[in-house]
């Protein structure tokens, strides 16, 4: 993502990255993103969480705001809690 967000940026559009894995978007170099430590595939939570979604939304779109230095990620405080009645029968 980090790539495209360059070239967006070039056009003069902020960009933000949701990550899932730091290391990744430390490497390319994203111009901003904000970091959750969650499963692989859920970028903004739990499936079915919209609350939890929401949040993480809301978060990412304060720190495109926010973030002044390019290559910045803000760690988001948020913690998977994966619910029961998710994992019954769903997947």
């Amino acid at each position: 993502m980090g790539l495209i967000q360059r070239e967006i940026e070039k056009a003069g559009i902020p960009t933000i990255s949701v990550s899932i894995a730091r290391k990744f978007t430390e490497e390319v170099k994203a111009p901003r993103a904000v970091f959750v430590k969650w499963p692989m595939g859920h970028p903004l939570g739990e499936p079915g969480v919209i609350e939890t979604q929401w949040a993480v939304l809301n978060a990412a779109f304060r720190a495109l705001r926010e973030i002044k230095e390019p290559g910045t990620i803000i760690d988001l405080p948020f913690r998977w809690k994966r619910r029961e009645d998710l994992t019954k029968g769903v997947f």
